[in-house]
């Protein structure tokens, strides 16, 4: 139980920290709308100093492929279309419960406008207990909690690929536009560091679900809410660099240490373009320059940032979208229409995680069916261990 008075004598220090924070967080970021202006003017020398030394930079940075000053208006969807999007969630492995094992539940929505069609509002459950699904990751040193929530990531675009594709008559000449969205990114950051084999295990899934979108002609984007992202920002870096190159390997090796152009750290992207943008608005394009990328084939993720009213939300796409105009702009003026419709989020996103979600009273039901097929299977002695069984209940 939390002890709130304790608590209470904590508030004041971490106050006037916030407030000295809100002070600097200004200033970083006067300092980063005046790197951007200049970098206005010599933004082509700095994309060819980037790619000329981009083997020597040791931070995250992307590409712009439109001026840096663009701010564009979302063109206004169709009235009729569709929205298809995936999330998911899962129950956990616990040596406490009654079998060891772990559930994964893809939610699943498609929701159709302007149309006479039902909606999709389901989910599909699927429960690991077999030996290779359990401990096959122990021998890359993965755990088996982290090794499903990888899982789940690729069951999710999975999922919404065949989604894509069953709902949508490519056939069809009169087809509605559709948009598959997921929430989160697309650059999977965590197979960096991952094995060779383990990551083989989780990338080519994905890819071929991309793919099969890719050949529907169904774009795909990734939502990406309240975004930590400084890939952008961190372009402007190369602006404020005082060596003759940005040789980072060989003037600041060490990137954990303060470094001379590391001058907006910690300012994020959403927080310098919210002064740029107005609601209903694009930034500029990027391409990520991820090293994970290199592993994408022709499917790399660009970029961009969009005022959707509520936020400044992070937009990634693969590059068969972006590189289609018409198709990209189309899928932009689709996700703001959702975010519209659901008060500030895609409501198609929202939905999907409502229905994937697993409450307390869905892993009670889960191990009570469990427990039913494992006595009428004639196992004995099934149940929690002590210690769980002690922990749902309290003398207080």
């Amino acid at each position: 139980m939390l002890d709130l008075t304790k608590l209470a004598r904590q508030m004041q220090g971490l106050s006037q920290h916030l407030s000295l924070e809100a002070v600097a967080s200004r200033q970083r970021l006067e300092l980063a709308q005046q790197n951007l202006k200049k970098a206005f003017d010599c933004q082509q020398d700095l994309i060819e100093r980037q790619e000329k030394w981009r083997d020597r930079i040791l931070f995250a940075n992307a590409t712009p492929l439109e001026p840096l000053n663009s701010c564009l208006d979302i063109p206004t969807p169709p009235k009729v279309h569709s929205v298809i999007a995936t999330d998911g969630s899962q129950i956990a492995p616990s040596h406490h419960e009654i079998a060891y094992c772990y559930l994964l539940n893809i939610g699943r929505v498609v929701l159709h406008y302007g149309q006479n069609r039902y909606p999709i509002l389901d989910s599909l459950p699927e429960v690991f207990y077999r030996p290779e699904d359990l401990y096959a990751s122990r021998q890359w040193g993965i755990r088996t909690e982290e090794w499903m929530s990888f899982r789940r990531t690729a069951s999710e675009a999975i999922v919404l690929a065949e989604l894509a594709c069953s709902v949508h008559d490519t056939g069809a000449s009169s087809s509605p536009p559709t948009l598959a969205m997921v929430d989160g990114s697309l650059i999977y950051w965590f197979l960096e560091q991952l094995p060779v084999d383990a990551r083989n295990c989780i990338l080519p899934p994905i890819l071929e679900a991309w793919q099969q979108m890719r050949a529907a002609k169904i774009p795909l984007m990734g939502y990406v809410s309240a975004s930590r992202n400084v890939e952008a920002v961190n372009f402007l870096r190369l602006m404020a660099c005082p060596h003759p190159a940005p040789d980072c390997a060989s003037y600041c090796p060490n990137q954990l240490e303060k470094v001379p152009c590391k001058v907006f750290d910690p300012l994020r992207d959403t927080a310098l373009w919210t002064t740029q943008l107005q609601p209903g608005q694009r930034g500029p394009l990027w391409r990520s320059n991820a090293r994970i990328l290199d592993l994408y084939e022709d499917q790399a993720i660009y970029f961009c940032y969009v005022h959707v009213g509520t936020e400044i939300a992070r937009i990634e796409v693969p590059a068969w979208v972006a590189e289609d105009t018409e198709m990209f702009d189309q899928a932009l003026g689709l996700m703001l229409a959702q975010v519209q419709k659901g008060y500030g989020y895609p409501v198609a996103i929202a939905e999907a995680h409502n229905q994937a979600v697993v409450r307390g009273s869905d892993k009670t039901r889960f191990f009570a069916l469990l427990e039913k097929q494992m006595i009428k299977a004639g196992l004995k002695n099934v149940g929690t261990s002590y210690k769980e069984a002690r922990k749902r209940g309290s003398i207080a």
